[in-house]
């Protein structure tokens, strides 16, 4: 069995809760179970009041073996935050906005910890392709993944001139990772804006990626928390260009969404988001996947923020 876990964001006491209910018990300081792993979807850090505790938990499952983990935006963010190119620029700028999102974590790790778990984030796959099943933090777009993999090796984990690459709106591969680590996005009608979770001006929707955009409005066809004010019918280009996840793939799991709900349900029947805003204080949801591939509403597992 594999339990895939969402966003944690520095909740460690629901981290160790869902854990417990999942049957994980933690023996010579590692959280482990006898017929199961864990998957982690990244977003480990930041906006949380626990994140040493969590990246402690985390890593020690992944390094013994009871665990695998995949990069989420905000590690990706991190390494940019801390990584300068040759011109002694940061390749996240250190703004307002910026510092602000990082600040949780900046001020719960030391320098010399900061450091060492930055070089581990370097270490973890930007999507994991296993058995019967995938895990990614936002996005499998096949298409994207191919790029990314003819244009760097990441077997020895994320370089400098991967960030450069990814990280940089001019980079060859900036299109690409955004789509696999914050999903794929379209511009909204002119003049229609709406503000993400943060305050910030948004005029692009975040894509339901794994439906065909026929006959939706932009309303019912965007992926997030927020309410899409826009009735009008998706562009004739911005549907003839969706390469939807196919029905016939494997299940995959995603977080990054920030969604809300009671009780968690299913995107589709291979498709299912674990991220429930445990951070605002919804979710940390997992779902416990025994092989099947039409996933089931019943295999979740989560706890309360």
């Amino acid at each position: 069995m594999y339990d895939i876990i969402g966003d944690i964001h520095g909740h460690a006491d629901q981290l160790g809760r869902l854990l417990d209910m999942l049957g994980y018990r933690a023996k010579a300081g590692v959280y482990q179970h006898s017929e199961s792993k864990a998957v982690f979807l990244g977003d480990l850090i930041d906006r949380g009041p626990q994140i040493p505790q969590v990246l402690d938990i985390v890593r020690r499952m992944v390094d013994s073996g009871h665990a695998l983990a995949v990069m989420g935006n905000h590690e990706l963010n991190a390494l940019a935050y801390h990584t300068q190119d040759a011109q002694g620029e940061y390749l996240r700028p250190h703004n307002e906005k910026n510092v602000r999102q990082h600040r949780a974590t900046v001020e719960q790790l030391d320098g010399v910890l900061l450091q060492e778990y930055l070089k581990w984030f370097r270490s973890l796959p930007l999507w994991l392709e296993l058995d019967g099943l995938r895990a990614v933090h936002a996005c499998w777009d096949n298409e994207s993944m191919t790029t990314i993999r003819g244009a760097h090796s990441l077997s020895d984990g994320i370089s400098d001139e991967f960030l450069i690459s990814a990280c940089r709106k001019t980079g060859a591969l900036y299109k690409q990772v955004e789509i696999v680590l914050k999903g794929k996005e379209i511009p909204l009608p002119d003049g229609t804006v709406f503000c993400d979770k943060n305050g910030t001006e948004r005029r692009e929707i975040r894509t339901r990626w794994y439906l065909r955009p026929d006959g939706h409005t932009y309303c019912s066809y965007a992926l997030q928390a927020e309410k899409i004010d826009c009735d009008k019918t998706i562009d004739e280009a911005a549907a003839a260009s969706a390469s939807p996840y196919s029905p016939d793939e494997k299940p995959v799991f995603v977080g990054h969404y920030w969604l809300s709900a009671q009780r968690p349900e299913v995107l589709a029947e291979n498709v299912a988001c674990l991220d429930f805003s445990v951070a605002k204080g919804g979710l940390l949801c997992a779902y416990r996947w025994q092989g099947e591939r039409k996933l089931s509403n019943d295999h979740f597992v989560w706890v309360s923020g």
